[in-house]
């Protein structure tokens, strides 16, 4: 896929640290996706095949093939190199010519829209959220959220409770999905930092059951959406010890 912005579904959103997301545009468009399609592997057109909904196949390809460009211009080389893995918890990696990369990548999307996040090494996470009206909301707070925002939860009322929930929502999936545990971890067995909750964009903090490695954690919400991504900011010191 060429260098040029002209016709691309995807472009730069934010950057935090030394990482960096990416937004990915996810509505229908022909033409888009007939060039994402070339640029699967013969594997991932077969799988783009099993999609029974048109609007997942959709998304998984132009998702997809973003992901393809983005690394193939991190890690300098074209798509035929690029090959996927995943740990044992189902959280993917690339490999260059079947060698492992140390570059962190996760994806997410919702509705129309999609996030990539990418960092030069370590560990990250993405989520994004449409902030849809929900009838079990209250429900899934004992789900998702710790006491300290549970109390702090329903002394909203209306918008201000959907948003309050959705933010934490993905700011929580962002930190789970980087850490690549799969739901080993419970989200509401730790809270997002009392200056982000009171609406600061970003903080760090530490899983109590994991506490070796430092998370920086970043609110990307916006008008249309709720989102977040986790970056692993002591990389080094967690491959030198065991969690």
């Amino acid at each position: 896929m060429g260098s040029s912005a002209v016709g691309r579904w995807w472009r730069p959103f934010r950057s935090v640290a030394e990482a960096t997301v990416f937004y990915v545009d996810l509505l229908p468009h022909a033409a888009h996706e007939a060039r994402a399609l070339e640029c699967l592997s013969a594997e991932e057109r077969v799988r783009s095949g099993r999609y029974l909904h048109a609007g997942s196949r959709r998304r998984f390809i132009l998702c997809r093939a973003a992901l393809r460009a983005v690394l193939c211009h991190r890690l300098a080389c074209n798509g035929q190199q690029i090959t996927f893995g995943a740990s044992s918890y189902g959280k993917p990696f690339a490999r260059v010519d079947e060698t492992p990369s140390p570059v962190g990548f996760n994806v997410s999307h919702a509705g129309s829209h999609g996030l990539i996040a990418v960092a030069p090494r370590g560990r990250i996470g993405v989520d994004i959220e449409e902030r849809v009206p929900r009838d079990d909301l209250n429900d899934l707070t004992d789900a998702v959220l710790g006491p300290n925002e549970k109390r702090e939860f329903v002394l909203l009322h209306g918008n201000r409770r959907t948003h309050f929930f959705y933010r934490m929502w993905t700011l929580k999936e962002a930190l789970i999905k980087a850490l690549g545990h799969g739901f080993s971890q419970d989200p509401a067995e730790f809270e997002v930092p009392l200056a982000v909750r009171r609406g600061a964009r970003a903080g760090t903090l530490r899983f109590p059951n994991r506490p070796r490695s430092l998370w920086r954690v970043n609110d990307l919400g916006t008008e249309k959406f709720a989102a977040a991504v986790a970056v692993e900011t002591n990389p080094g010191h967690s491959l030198m010890s065991a969690e």
